[in-house]
């Protein structure tokens, strides 16, 4: 637990800082006296990869083995790719990317232009010690292939919530231990 100082939580499309088990898990982490960005993402409706890049960029400043990016949804897509743009050398500590993807979804059209341009995953997963997805078997907007596939490019521990939907608050899920159990394991 002590190995971990400062964790950065990134949202997803439609949502902010206050949604969904961010909350829980921020309060989680500071109650253990973490440090914790929620990253508040511009127009999370309507979203532009550059803004939401220059924003995660900005909170995670320079990471190392002591820094974890928890990323949900869009904000993986957005967490992998400023990871990619960091000059190398750099290490962060751990990343969870919670129904993470990295590829158009059928359910979401309108992300296509979002998501136009594909990540070097591999390049990035060499500077990243413990690399975790965490998907649901029933989410409506993810298809359960695209987290998987993701998280083998990652080289990444996969773990699968039965029922857990988009791990939003209407899905039921106002918290997420096993991300903290993650954390704590690191």
């Amino acid at each position: 637990m002590s190995k971990v100082q400062r964790v950065i939580i990134v949202h997803g499309y439609e949502a902010a800082p206050d949604a969904h088990w961010f909350p829980w898990l921020e309060g989680a982490l500071q109650a253990e006296g973490i440090g914790v960005t929620v990253v508040p993402l511009p127009a999370p409706d309507a979203p532009e990869a550059a803004a939401w890049e220059s924003a995660v960029g900005v909170a995670l400043g320079v990471p190392d083995m002591k820094t974890v990016i928890v990323a949900h949804s869009l904000g993986a897509v957005t967490a992998l790719r400023v990871l990619a743009a960091l000059p190398e050398p750099w290490e962060l500590g751990v990343l969870v990317l919670v129904a993470g993807f990295n590829r158009p979804l059928e359910a979401l059209p309108e992300l296509d232009g979002f998501l136009a341009t594909d990540v070097d995953v591999e390049r990035v997963s060499r500077s990243i010690g413990k690399r975790a997805v965490i998907r649901s078997d029933a989410d409506p907007f993810v298809p359960p292939a695209a987290s998987d596939e993701l998280a083998k490019r990652l080289d990444a521990q996969l773990q699968v919530q039965p029922g857990a939907g988009h791990f939003m608050a209407k899905d039921g899920v106002t918290s997420l231990p096993a991300v903290l159990d993650l954390l704590w394991s690191h």
